[in-house]
């Protein structure tokens, strides 16, 4: 329970106005969910896919490109290696994916946020990989250090937030072969909440593991996972040495990553929601297994991530029906697995934080809730279809992931959540303002928003007539003002610091 609400209530409005005041660093437990999953598809259909995802790896196979040593070890697992193209028996790939652990624990460095990825758990990370960012000040530009600097101390805020995540904006103002080192810095030294490793080159992944080494300890890290990772695929069917060198190195470290195909369906997949989801069953199977190549039992997430196509113009679209359909059907397959999944986030195609960004958004964070989600990357902070960072709706989406929580914790039906000496007390014709119960309950009652204006029409006028956006700008200043760091062990912190600084001398900027 956080500071402002232990404190007793006295003093009246002034008190209650300094209480909304004070900043709290609480971050909300990871979601368990006490709902059922929503199930889309019946065992027909499930089987149907399962069958044909099986004869895409047998019959057409997926290639491992410029990976020589991935094609010996499909060879040596049984295989049929043909140049680059990886053919696999039926079955061999699920009997591999058996391997990998059902949940896992990721750890970070302050314990309480340590994370649990799989079963009925769902953690909310923020939005990952947009070159560029957006405020209300500042408009659309590229992405700069101190901007994503800003988003790790956003999210550290973030109570409804349990990840750090990766890369929240691509800082174009650091050389790219060296800006990963200064992202990792800031998530360790930022925030204390869990985050990702990088996965732009295998190099870049085994700085992430050496900088947790630092961070955590060596033994730590070699016996727990601290990194959670995004490996895409190349839809379709293809697997790229830069993200297949960066699972080698993770997988090696007994560190989790996300084994994910990126699609736009009707344009790396068919357009069909039967046939995308064979392709994606197909293209994870192939990764997941591939990790258990490399060291069985390493960690591993079903990955989806799936848009549909305007036909119109090729732009991606969000939020609609058959994403949701698929979102669905996924999490059905990888629960046949038994593996974590994730998809979701809250995603968008719109340009600004406006309707159509919430309208898009709220269809796809209640779909991963309702799909199973085990880990959601892209929680809050996503518009323009992944290519811009947004501090205004990162602080909306934030606030809303809330309503992911109230909603997870399924109705409650014990004696106090029965109210029956409500009812009692206040008989026909009464109210429940004055009651016992809604006195002794009201506190926590109902979730409440940090940000949209419940208030009256003339306070709202009075006070600026802001609109959502206006009230959101105004809470990224609020928290940024008032944000402290955790704090980190000097000699760490000092260590990391070390790390960076040598790396960075160790090789010439690149650009490119």
């Amino acid at each position: 329970m956080s500071e402002g609400r232990r404190r007793r209530r006295s003093g009246g409005g002034a008190a209650r106005r300094a209480e909304r005041g004070t900043v709290s660093h609480e971050t909300a437990r990871f979601i368990t969910r006490s709902i059922p999953d929503f199930d889309i598809l019946d065992e027909e259909a499930l089987q149907i896919i399962e069958h044909n995802a099986e004869t895409v790896l047998e019959e057409i196979g997926v290639v491992f490109a410029e990976n020589p040593e991935a094609l010996e070890r499909w060879r040596e697992a049984g295989a049929d290696v043909a140049g680059d193209r990886v053919r696999m028996p039926r079955g061999l790939a699920r009997r591999l994916c058996a391997t990998a652990p059902a949940r896992f624990v990721q750890h970070a460095r302050n314990p309480a946020r340590n994370v649990e990825i799989g079963g009925r758990s769902l953690v909310l990370a923020p939005v990952y990989g947009p070159p560029f960012v957006r405020d209300l000040e500042g408009g659309r530009r590229y992405g700069t250090m101190e901007d994503f600097r800003n988003f790790v101390r956003l999210g550290y805020m973030s109570k409804w937030l349990h990840h750090s995540g990766g890369t929240l904006c691509e800082p174009t103002d650091v050389p790219v072969n060296k800006r990963h080192l200064d992202m990792l810095l800031a998530h360790m030294t930022l925030s204390d909440k869990p985050f990702m490793g990088s996965v732009t080159a295998p190099g870049n992944a085994r700085d992430s593991v050496k900088m947790c080494e630092l961070l955590f300890g060596a033994d730590f890290v070699a016996e727990n996972c601290v990194m959670t990772s995004l490996i895409n695929i190349n839809s379709p069917l293809t697997f790229d040495a830069t993200m297949m060198g960066a699972l080698e190195v993770y997988a090696r470290a007994g560190q989790a990553c996300i084994i994910s195909p990126f699609i736009v369906g009707g344009a790396m997949a068919p357009v069909s929601v039967a046939g995308t989801l064979t392709q994606v069953l197909a293209e994870v199977l192939a990764g997941v297994a591939y990790s258990q190549l490399v060291r069985p039992g390493a960690p591993a997430i079903f990955g989806c991530f799936v848009t549909s196509i305007d036909m119109n113009s090729g732009a991606p679209t969000f939020g609609t029906p058959e994403a949701s359909q698929i979102l669905y059907g996924a999490g059905q397959l990888a629960r046949r697995l038994n593996l974590p999944f994730r998809s979701g986030g809250a995603l968008c195609g719109s340009k600004l934080p406006d309707a159509q960004a919430g309208y898009e958004s709220a269809n796809t964070l209640n779909a991963a809730l309702l799909g199973g989600v085990n880990f959601m990357l892209h929680a809050c902070g996503w518009l323009e279809g992944g290519l811009v960072a947004s501090f205004e709706k990162f602080v909306m989406d934030a606030d809303q992931l809330g309503m992911l929580h109230g909603l997870a914790g399924g109705v409650a039906v014990d004696g106090n959540a029965q109210a029956l000496d409500a009812i009692r007390e206040v008989g026909p014709g009464g109210h429940y303002l004055g009651c016992a119960h809604t006195q002794a309950n009201f506190r926590d009652a109902f979730w409440r928003s940090e940000l949209l204006d419940y208030k009256p029409f003339e306070t709202w006028a009075e006070e600026g007539a802001r609109d959502t956006v206006a009230l959101a700008a105004a809470r990224v200043k609020k928290l940024l003002d008032a944000y402290q760091a955790p704090p980190l062990d000097v000699v760490i912190a000092e260590s990391l610091e070390d790390f960076v600084r040598c790396r960075k001398e160790s090789m010439p900027d690149a650009f490119a």
